[in-house]
């Protein structure tokens, strides 16, 4: 799907328009309870967040650190499953674009075009396979530019240069950007090299280039924001919202809001 016009162009037009990086919040669908997970992401909707990402469990999450693995897996035990996850979005009934986080795994199993269908039924704007790489299954590729979803590529701090146009390729909505190698995980500290990298990948693509893997604090998020177009927010979310509940949540929510919406006006 081209983004010229997608949900997920809008929402980082709006965010550029305001002089900051757009706020993405990550949610592990159906943790720590089906309800709970509706609540908490519309918590964040109301809290300023421009885009939502909900991940569908998974039982080999390998990309995922121990915090969102742990959610994964009380999710599962809880019986959520792919169609209980577009559920969960079609009820939240956000006004903000959606982003689907999965594997390709479930996908396939779901069948990929009924998949694309029913999450833009559902309200999905955009797709994120963390196990799919530009050009490795094209057929999926195609499915999804066929389809109202933007697929989302991911990006390491390893991908050489001349690989950095094939790994994009058919992306839409935003590149992801993963500032640290290996599992997801809130760190101690700000990504190192972000300038150098956001430069470089502004050199192939004009997507705008979100940061995930590790931002936890709102004083990370703003770091990151002097350079990101976003800023993903995950094992710190889910950390909050299942050791705090909900106002732990909301409250880290509100923080990272407010960290980039002063990181604008300055």
């Amino acid at each position: 799907m081209s983004d010229r016009l997608s949900p997920i162009a809008r929402a980082f037009g709006a965010a550029r328009a305001q002089g900051r990086a757009a706020l993405i919040p990550y949610f592990t669908a159906g943790f720590p309870t089906t309800a709970t997970c509706r609540e908490a992401v519309r918590a964040a909707e109301r809290a300023g967040a421009d885009i939502v990402e909900i991940g569908i469990p998974f039982s080999d999450p390998l990309a995922d650190g121990p915090t969102i693995q742990r959610s994964t897996q009380a999710a599962l035990e809880q019986g959520m499953t792919v169609a209980g996850v577009l559920d969960l979005v079609r009820d939240a009934a956000l006004r903000v674009p959606v982003v689907l986080m999965t594997y390709l795994n479930p996908v396939l199993a779901y069948g990929v075009d009924r998949f694309l269908a029913d999450a833009a039924a559902a309200g999905a704007s955009g797709l994120l396979c963390t196990d799919l790489p530009g050009g490795a299954d094209p057929a999926v590729d195609d499915a999804v530019a066929a389809s109202a979803l933007d697929l989302i590529r991911l990006v390491a701090p390893t991908t050489p240069d001349e690989r950095l146009p094939g790994a994009l390729a058919g992306g839409g909505g935003f590149v992801y950007f993963i500032s640290r190698l290996g599992v997801t995980g809130a760190r101690p500290d700000a990504p190192p090299d972000l300038e150098r990298h956001m430069r470089r990948l502004r050199t192939v693509t004009r997507l705008p280039v979100a940061v995930g893997f590790g931002i936890g604090t709102p004083a990370q998020a703003a770091e990151a924001a002097r350079w990101a177009d976003g800023v993903v927010v995950g094992s710190a979310l889910v950390e909050a919202l299942g050791t705090g509940g909900l106002a732990a949540a909301e409250r880290l929510l509100l923080g990272l809001a407010d960290a980039l919406r002063v990181r604008g006006a300055a």
